[in-house]
């Protein structure tokens, strides 16, 4: 399963991603592009300087993260990114390499954002994610 940015950051912010994401990790592979980890590195300094936590201590989580999360490099999801940015066209082609690593590993994507609903590849949001991951654990 592939993980956005959103769920990358909710994993440090919360209990839920990251109970699931413990639960889970040794019977399910969790995926995220190189650049959902760029990105959630990027925001979550500004998210948690508004008092959320220590910067120090968030980014230490999403390194823990990460030890569950497997970061995908850019050269094995650079090939279908025409084909993912053709897929968000008008929406936020800024989120192809999730669309991207999803369209190679042929997997669902699990978001809170809507711009990947009808890109021709399943999501999943975190209130309903779990009914995919105990089928797919339990195969």
């Amino acid at each position: 399963m592939v993980l956005d940015a959103n769920i990358l950051i909710r994993a440090v912010l919360g209990k839920r991603v990251r109970s699931i994401l413990v639960q889970y990790g040794g019977r399910v592979r969790f995926v995220a592009p190189d650049a959902a980890f760029s990105e959630a590195e990027e925001h979550l300094p500004t998210i948690l300087g508004k008092g959320r936590a220590p910067v120090a201590e968030g980014m230490k989580v999403l390194d823990a993260v990460g030890k569950v999360v497997e970061s995908i490099g850019r050269d094995a999801y650079s090939v279908f990114e025409i084909a993912a940015k053709r897929r968000l066209a008008k929406r936020d082609e800024d989120d192809w390499p999730i669309l991207a690593t999803a369209m190679v590993f042929d997997c669902p994507i699990w978001t809170e954002d809507t711009d990947f609903f009808g890109a021709g590849v399943a999501t999943w949001t975190t209130d309903r994610v779990e009914m995919y991951l105990e089928n797919v654990a339990n195969d």
